[in-house]
């Protein structure tokens, strides 16, 4: 009863009033969309960009929203809660240090810094404006990524060995992600999910990591491909490909391989499968043997089964509109925040190892 009357007043509190920096694509094709459908929980109060025409593009969804050309006039709004900073990636931590500093909520487009030092340096300036400081992570609330977390308590499994992770596309960027200096390439812009998604679905800190990194399709010198695995200190390994240069058919987006079969999804989706040896089916009794073996197969016959998975009956089927949910019960009801800020700036010293490790350094 106390659980429903603390939601219920909840219900009632007003919307934060937002401010984005930045009108690029990830806001007008990824934010904004998720915004529409909670006005009740956010209002768009302010924008800033360089370019009016796209300033324009938000007014005239927006006719009361404040617009501004500098950033610096934008912070000093008083009427604004949370700053959504979606700047080139070379941005990030100075305008995020300044919204801080403002005692505002601000949230960082990923990759969250450039460098693990910039990342620290958000991170203590977070802690002196009280834990203001979010990441933008949808990945962690994605559907097939929530079916995949469900998975892993499966005993169908087995053991669980490898954890298989995919972003596979083919897009010949030649925007500023395509260019090194700018701070492009595709382990910054599209790591750190991958990894937290990765390290969360391995269940331990890895001990060792690999990588490669290759230009494939993109127009830059920037990478569009990053290969990176991840080792425990047990038996699983994260194997994680963040690919531009990949035509369809491109693998499923989760992949978790036990010693009884595979649990594999592919993106956006919400139902995953179970491809095992059925859970009834016993193994008969045999042990290995030094002696010269018969010439026959080894293969067994198996009883294999396809067993359909859905994520949790509680996600919500587009990740970043759970992702601004979760923002805000966070805001306005100290909510703990699903991913932590210290595993956001460990994913961003991982990344940065990557990036030190290959010729596609910046």
């Amino acid at each position: 009863m106390e659980k429903e009357l603390e939601v219920e007043a909840s219900a009632h509190r007003p919307p934060l009033r937002l401010a984005i920096v930045g009108l690029g694509r990830a806001v007008l094709f990824d934010h904004l969309p998720a915004l529409r459908r909670l006005p009740d929980l956010f209002q768009i109060t302010a924008v800033c960009d360089l370019l009016r025409e796209r300033r324009t593009i938000v007014e005239k969804e927006f006719p009361n929203v404040r617009t501004y050309r500098r950033v610096e006039d934008m912070l000093d709004d008083p009427e604004i809660d949370v700053v959504d900073v979606a700047l080139p990636s070379l941005d990030h931590q100075a305008v995020a240090l300044e919204s801080l500093t403002r005692g505002k909520y601000t949230l960082v487009e990923t990759p969250l810094a450039l460098s693990h030092d910039a990342a620290t340096v958000l991170k203590a300036a977070s802690v002196k404006a009280r834990g203001r400081l979010f990441a933008y992570t949808p990945g962690l609330f994605a559907p097939d990524f929530r079916a995949a977390q469900a998975a892993l308590d499966n005993a169908c499994l087995g053991d669980i060995y490898e954890i298989r992770v995919r972003r596979q596309d083919y897009v010949r960027r030649d925007d500023w992600q395509s260019v090194k200096r700018c701070g492009g390439g595709a382990a910054w812009y599209a790591g750190t999910d991958a990894i937290l998604q990765a390290v969360a679905l391995m269940r331990t800190q890895p001990a060792q990591l690999w990588s490669e990194l290759k230009r494939v399709a993109a127009l830059g010198d920037a990478e569009d491909f990053a290969h990176i695995v991840l080792k425990s200190r047990g038996d699983i390994t994260a194997d994680i490909e963040l690919n531009g240069g990949q035509l369809a058919p491109v693998e499923p987006s989760f992949t978790i391989r036990g010693s009884r079969g595979s649990f594999f999804i592919s993106a956006d989706e919400t139902t995953g499968t179970f491809r095992v040896v059925d859970p009834s089916f016993q193994f008969p009794r045999r042990r290995s043997s030094v002696r010269t073996p018969p010439l026959d197969d080894m293969h067994e016959k198996l009883e294999i089964v396809d067993i359909p998975a859905a994520a949790p009956p509680d996600v919500e089927a587009s990740a970043s509109v759970a992702f601004w949910k979760a923002l805000y019960a966070t805001i306005r009801t100290a909510e703990p925040f699903p991913v932590a800020l210290d595993d956001v700036v460990e994913a961003i010293r991982y990344l940065q190892l990557v990036k030190q490790a290959s010729p596609f350094a910046i």
